[in-house]
């Protein structure tokens, strides 16, 4: 509360400046990271800025960064080239935030090379972004905000966000899991759950708000309230419902159940969960809960045991596929989408046709794959037996060529059926067009009217499509 009385301080201070106030934010990253630039901009548009998309008329541009991959930090240092000019022609105030901003070799590389740069601050000083912004205003100096321990969870913060539609709440930040490929544990620090109170609070405002359809996020979305188990906290909340009962909520799956009965919201997503972690009270949560998707994405990143056990993943291979085939087994008409990371240091050949063997078993609805990317401060980096670049890219072309001949296989048994669509706008090259998507994710496109917007119609499908179905609605 603290926190938030200092924010408002700040955010009223900026708004009784004669300057001239519009803003720019370009995210990179995850949707834990687009929720968090829903929340500058909702500090910033608090303090009186206005959005714009041109960046030659932003007098404050925030770049919320990812340091997951590598790619996101070309682009970055790419787009502050191209925002430099704008800093020499007008003034403006440049703010760098997020995970990258975590890493020490970052920071360096900022002060050294982009000196220009006002504002540097982490996910865990999110909240002081006003007081930042104020202070690199009126004293003219660089601002370094940067917290090397766990951030406190900060309710309150004002949320600014695009999509009227659909929209994504956090319920945990951090992670335990240290897998030897990812850095997101260095800069997120441990695992914090919110209070399911707020988490509850806050859709029941979306759904008042009209939103439809929620995707709640966390590194490590099936361990909510786990960490604080091991501590000996009590994490038995009751939670007051809009019913007027109260609800206990003491794991992840009590809390789907909970957000299930909320009156408006229609569909309920979760990214992004650990096959470790999948329990059978999420699994007959999902099964028993008509509101939330029966698309479950499951990582696997490697179906091979022994890149498995390097990453640090914590299951095999057969332990993924028997978790597979029992939730088959308790949820009918189920689909999976999975991540897969090619070219993991040590993967052999064998190893790699033990990923195309699981990919082959499972037919994933959508493979979300990436190329293997070293980053600093990871126990991989440091691994000797790096893969070839080319052999990546073979591999990484061999996974996508049989990912796309499964999906097109999959795409087929759509058409004839009937979907239930949530229809989220019109096409952007076909203003008859609209387009929305089905529960298992896949995007649709049909002829229809705005009248639709925001509504879930069942629509038939009528031919498919590499990357998308086309539907009809027969009450046109």
């Amino acid at each position: 509360m603290k926190q938030i009385q200092m924010q408002d301080t700040y955010i009223n201070k900026i708004k009784n400046l004669d300057i001239k106030k519009k803003y720019s934010v370009l995210t990179m990253g995850c949707q834990l990271n687009e929720n968090d630039s829903e929340r500058i901009s909702g500090m910033l548009e608090e303090s009186g800025y206005t959005k714009t998309e041109d960046l030659a008329k932003a007098n404050v541009i925030v770049f919320n960064t990812c340091c997951v991959r590598e790619n996101a930090e070309d682009r970055l240092f790419g787009k502050l080239g191209e925002v430099k000019k704008y800093k020499e022609e007008n003034g403006c105030i440049i703010a760098i935030g997020g995970c990258m901003m975590q890493e020490k070799h970052m920071i360096q590389k900022l002060h050294e090379s982009y000196p220009f740069v006002d504002i540097i601050f982490g996910p865990h000083t999110l909240q002081k972004f006003p007081e930042d912004l104020y202070k690199a205003i009126m004293e003219n100096k660089k601002i370094e905000d940067i917290l090397d321990i766990d951030g406190e969870i900060v309710e309150g913060i004002p949320t600014v966000r695009e999509d009227k539609i659909k929209a994504s709440v956090t319920i945990m930040n951090g992670c335990n899991n240290f897998c030897s490929y990812c850095i997101v544990p260095y800069v997120r620090g441990r695992e914090r759950s919110r209070n399911p109170q707020d988490i509850y609070d806050e859709i029941i405002d979306l759904a008042k708000r009209g939103y439809k359809e929620i995707t709640l996020l966390g590194q490590n979305v099936n361990s909510y309230l786990v960490s604080e188990k091991s501590k000996g906290e009590n994490v038995d909340f009751s939670v007051k419902g809009q019913d007027g009962l109260v609800y206990k909520v003491n794991s992840f799956a009590t809390l789907l159940r909970l957000i299930n009965k909320i009156d408006g919201i229609e569909r309920i997503r979760f990214i992004s969960p650990h096959p470790k972690d999948f329990t059978d009270d999420v699994i007959e949560a999902i099964r028993d809960s008509e509101k939330v998707c029966k698309l479950i994405h499951l990582p696997l990143q490697s179906g091979s045991t022994e890149v498995l056990k390097a990453m640090n993943r914590k299951y095999t291979k057969e332990q993924y596929l028997n978790l597979v085939e029992k939730i088959k087994n308790k949820i009918s008409n189920v689909q999976f989408s999975t991540d897969i990371i090619v070219g993991f240091p040590g993967e052999t050949e064998k190893d790699f046709e033990d990923t195309l063997d699981v990919v082959s078993k499972v037919k994933y609805e959508q493979i979300y794959m990436f190329i293997y990317s070293r980053r600093v401060g990871t126990v991989a980096d440091k691994m000797e037996n790096q893969v070839d670049e080319k052999i990546k890219h073979q591999r990484f072309d061999k996974l996508k060529k049989l990912a796309e001949n499964i999906i097109e296989e999959k795409n087929k048994n759509y058409v004839g059926k009937t979907e239930l669509v949530l229809v989220e706008g019109k096409s952007k090259t076909n203003e008859k067009v609209y387009t929305g998507r089905s529960e298992t994710n896949k995007v649709v496109n049909f002829e229809g009217n705005e009248n639709m917007i925001g509504k879930i119609l069942p629509l038939k499908i009528v031919s498919e499509h590499m990357w998308y179905l086309k539907g009809k609605y027969d009450n046109m």
